[in-house]
């Protein structure tokens, strides 16, 4: 059961996992007349496509009950502010969950859930998306051509020409002007959300602007890469106006003049939608990685790695769901006896490889470097 199974990432998930021979999909979401007219756009489903129209927020245990899924996806965000209703509901009726969550808070907590998962015998899995899930993948495949990782600096940089939802809007805009911390210099520092405004240029993708986000790998990382002295992660916006306009408006959060930005995410969007005459399609991920000596005072023995990922044609809004995909599929191919995913509550890091995605990446218009 995928919940918001036509919204953007539900809908290009369904029609991936609709392809499975082994899957049986159910749309659902608020509204039974779209989960039935995007079903009939299903066309290469090898199982016909049902659908199950309720409110998540209020009805996701009478659904259960109803259909009986195997496996709930959850892609209807945003994340942040969301309770655990969704998955509690879904270990108690026994059901493996994941979801697509990018939310600090809603991933690293997942973890509070684990005993009962555990109990039900369920996995429930939190941040099957481009964050920590794919990040994390690439930080694992280039670790090993380190003795010690000292900083990991990143950003994605977002397409104007790509499908924006009401629900991404406001998750990008709730933490603008917002303070969050991140590690600094072996210190913690306190950081506020779209400001460090900086641009960059990446190859293919031309010369960006970026500044501060807030994502569960801000958290989740520094207790996995022991190593690790700086954690910093940006966004982007492919036209200027409209990152500086968003910088701007974070300094008025940030001043306490405006109350949170996600709550004018309705006015913004349509006025972001006038821009788009002027961007493009394009959208890129860029990592870098430094590392060096265990010891990490003689700076001459260290090394950095560099991994781009660049997405053309609108198809970077794709990669979020690439995660949760390969989940729900490793979830349904196993057995008791070879448990791939392992039952409990976690946040989606070490459960993919970065060769598992890159794979499954190939159908779209996406290339994918490490450079060192």
């Amino acid at each position: 059961m995928i919940i918001g199974g036509y919204g953007n990432f539900g809908g290009y998930s369904a029609r991936r996992l609709s392809a499975n021979a082994a899957i049986q999909l159910v749309l659902s979401g608020r509204s039974d007349a779209k989960a039935e007219a995007f079903a009939k756009t299903l066309t290469d489903a090898v199982h016909p496509v049902l659908t199950h129209a309720f409110d998540f927020r209020t009805g996701i245990a009478a659904a259960l009950g109803a259909m009986r899924p195997d496996i709930v996806l959850h892609t209807s965000g945003p994340f942040q502010g969301q309770d655990y209703g969704v998955a509690e509901a879904c270990i108690a009726a026994g059901v493996h969950y994941l979801d697509l969550a990018d939310g600090r808070d809603y991933v690293v907590n997942i973890t509070t859930l684990d005993a009962a998962a555990k109990k039900a015998g369920v996995s429930v899995i939190s941040g099957a998306s481009s964050v920590p899930a794919l990040t994390s993948a690439i930080i694992d495949h280039a670790l090993s051509k380190f003795e010690a990782l000292h900083t990991v600096e990143y950003g994605i940089a977002i397409a104007q020409n790509s499908a924006r939802g009401l629900a991404t809007t406001k998750a990008v805009l709730g933490y603008a002007g917002e303070a969050f911390s991140t590690i600094v210099d072996g210190k913690t520092s306190q950081i506020y959300g779209w400001q460090d405004y900086h641009f960059r240029t990446l190859t293919g993708a031309g010369r960006r602007g970026f500044g501060n986000c807030n994502i569960p790998d801000l958290s989740l990382f520094p207790s996995r890469y022991l190593s690790l002295k700086t954690l910093r992660f940006y966004a982007g916006l492919e036209v200027p106006l409209v990152q500086r306009g968003l910088w701007l408006l974070s300094w008025l959060r940030r001043w306490k003049l405006l109350p949170s930005i996600a709550l004018f995410s309705r006015p913004l969007l349509s006025a972001s939608n006038l821009f788009d005459r002027f961007g493009s399609g394009t959208s890129a991920l860029f990592m870098v990685l430094t590392g060096g000596s265990s010891g990490g005072s003689d700076r001459s023995t260290e090394k950095t790695i560099r991994f781009d990922l660049l997405a053309r044609r609108g198809d970077g809004v794709h990669i979020p769901c690439i995660p949760a995909i390969l989940i729900a599929e490793k979830l349904v191919a196993q057995t008791s006896d070879a448990r791939q995913i392992p039952l409990g509550a976690q946040p989606c890091i070490g459960l993919l490889r970065l060769d598992e995605v890159l794979t499954a990446l190939e159908p779209l218009d996406i290339t994918c470097t490490f450079t060192e």
